[in-house]
């Protein structure tokens, strides 16, 4: 029987694309860089933001440069990433279904803990068990480090979680822990993207998300 649902936070749970761009274009007009369209930004999310500003700065840019840009990612998204971010339609309903049905809930991120914490509170608040960012000394997603950590947390084998996400990272962080994984598809990920990474089941509702947490878990849908 499963007892817990993992969940990715941006892109999965949250539609933060529009805070991540602005904030990623606030470091960039310090430096005096080109910034970055929506969509760019869209491609360099997903695994953590040191290689989100990597990947935005020109090619390059001095080592010193590019962390004083990171440094000034943090600090501006840390004040200004709840403007434009909500959680995506049906998400909620989801969480309050699921948390009746008797799961425990988290989140696994990439984003640095400090922010996912809060994001995870100001959004989800007692429907959320755990959240679980990027801390120095653990490898971020695709490694298993931070599911691991989480899931010791809960006190929850491999067995007994899903895994939820909207990345190809979040499909080899699935596989590189040896647990079951849905994918979703309304975040920040193509569909011809996520079908050709994996043959495990790809959702486009919250609805749908739900009735394949039921099957993995063995319950029929009502």
């Amino acid at each position: 029987m499963k007892k817990a649902v993992i969940f990715d936070l941006d892109g999965t749970l949250l539609n933060s694309l529009e805070d991540l761009a602005s904030a990623t274009n606030a470091a960039l007009r310090k430096q005096g860089f080109p910034e970055r369209t929506v969509e760019e930004v869209r491609q360099f999310v997903g695994n953590g933001v040191a290689l989100l500003i990597h990947r935005a700065v020109p090619a390059g840019t001095p080592e010193d440069i590019e962390q004083t840009c990171l440094a000034d990612f943090r600090s501006y998204y840390f004040d200004h990433m709840t403007e434009q971010t909500l959680p995506y339609p049906g998400i909620r309903s989801l969480l309050e279904a699921l948390r009746r049905e008797g799961f425990l809930l988290a989140v696994v991120s990439n984003k640095f803990e400090k922010a996912a914490k809060e994001l995870c509170r100001l959004y989800f608040g007692e429907l959320l068990d755990l959240a679980v960012g990027d801390l120095p000394g653990y490898r971020k997603k695709p490694e298993p480090d931070n599911l691991l950590r989480c899931m010791e947390q809960l006190q929850v084998q491999r067995k007994e979680i899903v895994y939820v996400g909207d990345s190809v990272t979040d499909i080899q962080t699935a596989e590189n822990t040896g647990v079951d994984f849905v994918g979703v598809l309304w975040g920040f990920r193509e569909e011809g993207e996520m079908r050709a990474a994996t043959e495990a089941p790809l959702v486009h509702t919250p609805g749908e998300l739900l009735e394949e947490i039921r099957r993995y878990a063995g319950e029929t849908a009502e």
